[in-house]
């Protein structure tokens, strides 16, 4: 048997067996002592695509359309335009991408008969229509596509077909249908029924479409089965990056900081060597999250650059490091021009809850308001679980803005229990300082300060520095119940005469010091509107009209709560 014959089947087997190193090396050393067949040359394509040599991947698709125009292959050379117009939209080069499709198509302008090949140039036009919003006509291709994989009993296009009709019904605001489609497509992708190039294409679009409605649990399911199929492959560049970003944004939900940021280093290098380097901003960004969550501000700065400055949209993650570094009015703007240039649902959707946290930092309950309506309104329609807490938790911080704490405390808690439930423990805490604060207002001390302890010790677990830093000046103004007791004793009945809450003793207290509301807002992590509330309240209950006159008051009457 000669030399390139042995190296053919060596290539063919490790083909088979998915070994793309070995497979890619023995079926290039055959084309170059003799031009392999275009079967072959598909082989070579799928091996070098895997690996990351995005050159032979190219190279040998050519090669393959050209071989089958020469045997007047119509419908092979179709297939093989398609694949390379498919890579090169990926890609985001469409004049090119739009001529192979163009190329493809004409192709089969010659072929009378029904083929697999019409439904596959179906699929440019369905990512077309979901690109520009419409996502009826999508729906309504995709299914076109779907009909002629079923008449031809091909997987890929089934799959493809299936999981772009999906997309287009999520955006529709029909998500559970949606998200039928994905399930299926999906299904497929579990049972190894699709080539390998198609089978990591759906498992990271579809992956990513369950992101975008927030169905938490199938993110988490199927990325994990996308780890374990890249890992069966050792070989394989293509699609690992798009994997360990996945992994990384699943671990950090946990609360695994470190494997986190493990994982989005990973997803960079994949990236930087693999077929989509453009895709590097998508890991930086998730470095970047990681780094801001543990407090390393200018870690996280220059990974967000970083991560802009390679095609990818820092936001919500800069606006609320902005907001982290004190600079509340950088943050609102940027989150505010954010959210006025995203239309869709499903991307405004990650922007409301960061939108409706800096508007509280900043005052602006009007918007904040408005924000808490809107991301209630897309919860209603994606019926999920995590957009359910995450929208108790915001209406919950928005009624604790507001003054009403008795109306917050309700939504908190379901938050923390959802949070809790969901295993995402960062966001577990922070619900729970909120309903410490929601105690505190009302009253409820010892309430008060077990939840700040508890979400303390989560979040010194977690390494969470701002939010430590936040929790431990709370825990320093909450006076434990001794003091209280003493304080009660030593006021007799004067605090309770004029009603004062635990709240408002501690704002006019600041505010006898000569503080501006701007300053007590600052000193107790609350906005200058809500500070405003209180001093009104205070002026009413005293029956004073002047800052000078509440203090005055407050030192004849012994209402002050001395800050510690």
């Amino acid at each position: 048997m000669s030399s390139r014959k042995l190296q053919l089947e060596k290539g063919q087997k490790a083909f088979e067996r998915r070994s793309w190193r070995t497979a890619h090396d023995a079926l290039t050393a055959a084309h170059e002592s003799e031009p392999l067949e275009p079967p072959d040359l598909w082989r070579l394509a799928e091996a070098s695509y895997l690996i990351g040599d995005e050159d032979g991947f190219v190279r040998a698709l050519r090669e393959g359309h050209e071989a089958c125009l020469e045997r007047n292959e119509t419908l092979a050379a179709s297939r093989y335009a398609f694949r390379l117009g498919l890579h090169l939209a990926t890609r985001e080069e469409m004049a090119h991408a739009t001529g192979w499709f163009g190329r493809a198509a004409r192709l089969l302008e010659g072929e009378d008969r029904d083929c697999v090949e019409r439904g596959y140039l179906l699929i440019p036009e369905t990512h077309q229509l979901l690109a520009t919003g419409d996502y009826e006509s999508c729906a309504r291709v995709a299914s076109e596509a779907a009909a002629v994989a079923q008449r031809f009993g091909d997987g890929d296009l089934l799959a493809l077909a299936l999981h772009v009709k999906g997309r287009a019904l999520i955006r529709q605001g029909k998500v559970m249908d949606g998200l039928a489609l994905l399930d299926e497509a999906m299904v497929g992708v579990a049972t190894s029924e699709l080539s390998p190039q198609v089978t990591g294409l759906v498992y990271c679009s579809v992956i990513s479409a369950y992101r975008e409605v927030y169905a938490l649990e199938r993110v988490r399911e199927w990325t994990e089965v996308l780890t374990k199929w890249c890992e069966r492959q050792p070989d394989m560049v293509s699609y690992s990056g798009e994997c360990r970003v996945y992994r990384s944004e699943m671990l950090e939900l946990r609360g695994a900081w470190r494997d986190a940021m493990d994982e989005a280093c990973r997803a960079e290098e994949c990236f930087a060597r693999g077929s989509r380097p453009n895709a590097v901003g998508l890991a930086l960004y998730r470095q970047a999250e990681v780094h801001r969550l543990r407090g390393e501000l200018a870690a996280a700065e220059d990974a967000y650059r970083a991560a802009s400055r390679s095609g990818h949209e820092p936001q919500p993650g800069l606006s609320l490091l902005r907001l982290a570094q004190g600079s509340a009015a950088a943050a609102a703007a940027a989150i505010r021009r954010a959210l006025a240039e995203t239309g869709a649902q499903v991307r405004r959707v990650r922007l409301l809850p960061a939108h409706i946290e800096i508007m509280l930092a900043v005052g602006d309950l009007d918007e904040a308001r408005r924000g808490c309506a809107e991301l209630e309104e897309i919860a209603t329609g994606f019926a999920t679980e995590v957009l359910e807490t995450t929208v108790a938790h915001a209406r919950g911080a928005v009624e604790l803005a507001a003054g009403n704490p008795t109306a917050a405390v309700a939504p908190l808690r379901r938050a923390c229990r959802g949070w809790q439930a969901l295993d995402v423990p960062h966001e577990a805490a922070r619900a729970r300082v909120l309903l410490g604060t929601a105690c505190r207002d009302l009253g409820d001390e010892d309430g008060a300060a077990l939840e700040f302890e508890v979400a303390r010790a989560e979040l010194e677990r977690l390494g969470a520095g701002v939010d430590m830093k936040r929790v431990d000046a709370l825990l320093r103004q909450s006076p434990g119940p001794s003091a209280q007791k003493a304080r009660g004793a030593r006021r007799g009945t004067s605090a309770r005469a004029h009603d004062l809450t635990p709240r408002e003793r501690e704002v006019l207290a600041l505010l006898a010091t000569g503080r501006t509301n701007r300053s007590i807002a600052e000193r107790l992590f609350i906005s200058e509107k809500t500070v405003a509330r209180h001093v009104a309240n205070i002026f009413r209950k005293l029956g004073v009209s002047s800052r000078a006159a509440a203090t005055a008051y407050a030192y004849e009457h012994d209402l002050l709560q001395r800050p510690t």
